[in-house]
């Protein structure tokens, strides 16, 4: 161990110093091995903000792993507890099990007075958590906090095609809308979502206590109101069962309780593995590319430098040492051009052009992720390792003799 790290130093600086003397043909073999490791890792890197954009859409639509759906029905006559009475027995299954992320989920209409009269608004009656368990994005404004519950005059959330129904620009002022019901209330908007898709109809959140208070006790009765639950994934498929046995014993009659998870997990597959194995392919393709180019390019190196190689092995040069010296010379510079290739793989993908085009949507856009930088650093060293190897063998077949001949 006392002589192999020297040795290995010495190897490194001999290899340093053999590149600094060939700097000019080894920068132009390098050149194509920093662009390549600079597109693998920039492809890696963007590959992380398109798989965390698609996960987030998933999760807007379906929850968070794990989402569990709760729903109770009479079998026979298909009635459904008051929202009271769910209200009961989910609060005490939650104090139970220490759930932390709960809320009921209505879908519901709201008459609101707009400048051309008053039309039905397609609007979700929900609970503060609901923003955090299904990822809702926001434009503008915020999403409901627990002081919202009491408030007199109720909170709405509104999405973009709302505001412009209202000719509005944006909350500045903190805008209102009348809603008509057995009093008219008015209610004060405290946030934006995005359009869904082209065309979407005016829509809005409320929550559910406000509802309740607008449109009276029990108004929600009859919208089927379903409860969801965030739970760690890990305990969900144990949780189901508890929860439809303490839910289906704590509500009147002879409830049926269905427990399902919903997320896009709950099926144990990756949803995303195709997307993982397309930018896999390519980043492997663009490695290839360029491990082919570098080996070519020294190839022809070396058969340049067989008379510098011939006079070496005269002074004593061992093939071995001929062998290390010059696979080392191609892995310290390929390490170098990595590092490079590397840097600039950051710059890019952390770039505003590229996370504001790619970024849209991403409430979390991730860091640029360390795997993707080891993975290109890894594979300059292997690079290195490859084009060095054949022209390594091809120095070690090198004689005295052929020193004169060149």
């Amino acid at each position: 161990m006392n002589r192999v790290l020297p040795a290995l130093v010495g190897a490194i600086a001999e290899a340093w110093a053999e590149l600094r003397i060939h700097r000019t043909r080894v920068l132009l073999s390098l050149i194509g091995v920093a662009v390549a490791v600079c597109a693998l890792t920039t492809v890696v890197g963007l590959g992380a903000v398109a798989e965390q954009s698609q996960r987030e859409t998933t999760e807007r639509n379906s929850g968070r792993p794990a989402t569990l759906s709760l729903n109770a029905y009479d079998p026979v006559s298909g009635a459904t507890p008051t929202v009271a009475q769910l209200r009961d027995a989910y609060s005490t299954a939650l104090e139970r099990y220490d759930i932390q992320y709960s809320s009921f989920t209505a879908y519901t209409n709201l008459r609101v007075q707009f400048a051309g009269g008053v039309r039905d608004v397609q609007s979700i009656a929900t609970d503060v958590d609901y923003g955090t368990m299904r990822r809702v994005q926001m434009l503008e404004g915020r999403w409901f906090g627990e002081d919202d519950r009491n408030r007199l005059a109720p909170a709405m959330i509104v999405n973009s095609s709302f505001l412009r129904e209202l000719g509005l620009p944006g909350l500045t002022g903190n805008p209102t809308v009348l809603l008509p019901a057995a009093q008219d209330t008015t209610a004060v908007l405290i946030g934006v979502t995005p359009d869904q898709y082209d065309g979407e109809p005016p829509a809005a959140y409320i929550l559910i206590d406000a509802y309740e208070r607008v449109l009276g006790p029990g108004s929600l009765d009859q919208s089927f109101p379903s409860f969801e639950t965030w739970v760690p994934p890990e305990i969900a498929d144990q949780l189901t069962e508890r929860l439809r046995g303490d839910l289906a014993a704590a509500l009147p009659g002879d409830m049926q309780v269905d427990v399902n998870r919903q997320d896009y997990a709950q099926f144990g597959e990756d949803p995303f593995l195709p997307l993982k194995l397309l930018v896999g392919g390519v980043a492997a393709l663009v490695l290839l590319l360029g491990a082919l180019g570098l080996v070519n390019i020294s190839l022809v190196t070396v058969r340049q430098r067989i008379r510098e190689i011939g006079v070496r092995r005269s002074f004593g040069a061992t093939a071995g040492r001929v062998f290390f010296a010059v696979m080392m010379e191609s892995i310290v510079a390929t390490f170098a051009a990595g590092v490079i290739g590397v840097l600039a793989a950051v710059a890019i993908v952390k770039s505003p052009w590229v996370t504001d085009f790619l970024g849209q949507g991403v409430t979390e856009l991730p860091p640029f992720p360390v795997s993707a930088a080891i993975l290109g650093l890894g594979a300059s060293l292997a690079v290195g390792a490859l084009a060095g190897l054949l022209p390594a063998l091809v120095a070690v077949r090198v004689k005295v003799i052929d020193a004169i001949r060149y």
